[in-house]
C-alpha cells in the first residue's frame, strides 16, 4: 500500500452561482501500489494560484511522499508542513497540502474500504441541516425574493447570501441599500427560515460601521453575520461581538491552526469557518474544529468549490457534534454535478452524510480533461 504517484489538475471552469464567470481549482489525485486512488482539492480560485499549486505538489511533495505507506496520513500531513516550512503556514503551500492530505484521507477509506468519517472517530449523524448559499443580487430585488422564496419552497430551513454581483453594486457599500437586500430576503422566505448575510471582500467596514450594520439588521433576526470585518482585525471583532445580539462568523480566509486558535482563544467569534481545501486539509481542519469544540465555538464549513471538497466537509461535520449548518450550492454547477457521478444534494431541507469508501465519490475523468489549464 505504497504511494506511487502524486498528481495535481489545475481546472477552471464557469461558476453559474457567480454570473458564469471563471473559477479556479486544483484537484490532486494520489495513488497506491494496488492501483486505489484517492482525490482531493484546493479552492485555489485564481488561475496563478491553481497553477502554482500544481508545482508544489508534483516537484515539492510528489518526491517526498512516493514510497510511503499510503495510510500513514497524519504522519504525511506533517511531512508535507516540514517540507515546506520556509514558504508555508499559509498560502500555496497551504493550499497544495490541502488538495494532497484530502486525497490521502480518501486514498485511506478506499484502501480500508470505509467511509472517512469512520476514520475521524465515527459518524454523530445520519444528516446534516442544508443551507442555501449564493452570491446575491443587490440591485435587482425582485429576482432576488423569487431566488430566496425559491430556496424556501425546496425545503432549505437556513439561507445565506452575500458579496453582490460586481464590486461597484456589492453587498456592504451603501447601508440602505443592505438594509434593503435583508429585507426582501426576509419577507421572501419569512419568519421561520434562517437567513444569514456575508459582507465579503469588497469592502473594509469598520468596527463601528459594522456594530452599527449589525443593529440596523436586528428587527430581521439574522442567524449571523459573516466576515463584517478585515480579516487581521482580531480587536474589531471583540467589539463587535460586545456590542451586539447577532452571532458572528468568521475564518474562511485563514490557513492554520495557529491563526484560528488566535480567533478562539481571544474570542472574536461565535462560529469558525474553516476550508478544507483550504486549512492544510482534512488533517487541518478536524484540529481547528476540535480546538474550537473545546472553546465552546462552534462551526460551518466554508466549502464553495467542488464536490470532493464537500465530500469531504460533509465527511467533517458528520464526525463533530459542533456545527452549526451546512452549505451547499443550490442549483446545478460544473464541479459539483459534472465532475463526480454522486453530487451531494440536500433533500426536504437536510443533507445525508456520503457512504462508500473515502469520499464514496466516482470521478468524470473526462470532466477533468475538459477543464483542465493547458
Amino acid at each position: 500500500m505504497r504511494i506511487t504517484s502524486v498528481e495535481a489538475f489545475p481546472l477552471h471552469y464557469p461558476e453559474p452561482h457567480d454570473s458564469n464567470k471563471s473559477r479556479y481549482v486544483t484537484i490532486a489525485k494520489v495513488t497506491s501500489s494496488d492501483g486505489a486512488v484517492g482525490w482531493g482539492e484546493c479552492i485555489a480560485q485564481f488561475p496563478e494560484a491553481a497553477l502554482a499549486t500544481k508545482v508544489v505538489v508534483e516537484e515539492g511533495f510528489a518526491p517526498l511522499l512516493i514510497g510511503q505507506d499510503a495510510r500513514d496520513v497524519e504522519r504525511l500531513w506533517a511531512a508535507m508542513r516540514d517540507r515546506s516550512w520556509w514558504y508555508g503556514n499559509g498560502g500555496i503551500a497551504s493550499f497544495a497540502i490541502s488538495a494532497v492530505d484530502m486525497a490521502l484521507w480518501d486514498l485511506k477509506g478506499r484502501l480500508l474500504d470505509v467511509p472517512v468519517y469512520e476514520l475521524l472517530g465515527g459518524k454523530r449523524m445520519d444528516r446534516m441541516r442544508a443551507c442555501a448559499s449564493v452570491i446575491f443580487d443587490t440591485e435587482d430585488l425582485d429576482a432576488t425574493g423569487e431566488e430566496f422564496a425559491d430556496y424556501a419552497s425546496r425545503g432549505y430551513t437556513a439561507v445565506k447570501g452575500g458579496w453582490g454581483k460586481s464590486p461597484e453594486t456589492c453587498f456592504g457599500r451603501d447601508p440602505k441599500r443592505d438594509l434593503a437586500v435583508v429585507s426582501t430576503i426576509r419577507d421572501a422566505v419569512g419568519p421561520d427560515i434562517d437567513v444569514i448575510v456575508d459582507v465579503g471582500t469588497h469592502v473594509r467596514w469598520t468596527p463601528s460601521h459594522a456594530i452599527a450594520m449589525a443593529r440596523a439588521f436586528e428587527p430581521y433576526n439574522l442567524y449571523w453575520i459573516e466576515e463584517p470585518l478585515p480579516q487581521d482585525d482580531i480587536g474589531g471583532y471583540i467589539r463587535l461581538r460586545e456590542a451586539v445580539s447577532t452571532p458572528v462568523a468568521t475564518g474562511e480566509k485563514e490557513w492554520t491552526l495557529r491563526a484560528f486558535k488566535e480567533l478562539i482563544e481571544l474570542g472574536a467569534a461565535d462560529i469558525v469557518m474553516p476550508d478544507p481545501g483550504k486549512a492544510e486539509g482534512v488533517t487541518g481542519f478536524k484540529k481547528i474544529v476540535e480546538f474550537a469544540n473545546a472553546h465552546s465555538v462552534r462551526f460551518t464549513p466554508h466549502s464553495w468549490s467542488s464536490a470532493i471538497n464537500t465530500a469531504a466537509a460533509a465527511n467533517l461535520y458528520a464526525s463533530c457534534d459542533n456545527g452549526v449548518v451546512f452549505e451547499l450550492k443550490p442549483n446545478p454547477s460544473p464541479m459539483q454535478h459534472e465532475l463526480v457521478e454522486e453530487p451531494i444534494e440536500q433533500e426536504g431541507g437536510w443533507v445525508p452524510v456520503p457512504e462508500g469508501p473515502g469520499w464514496g465519490l466516482t470521478i468524470n475523468h473526462a470532466v477533468i480533461d475538459r477543464y483542465l489549464m493547458r
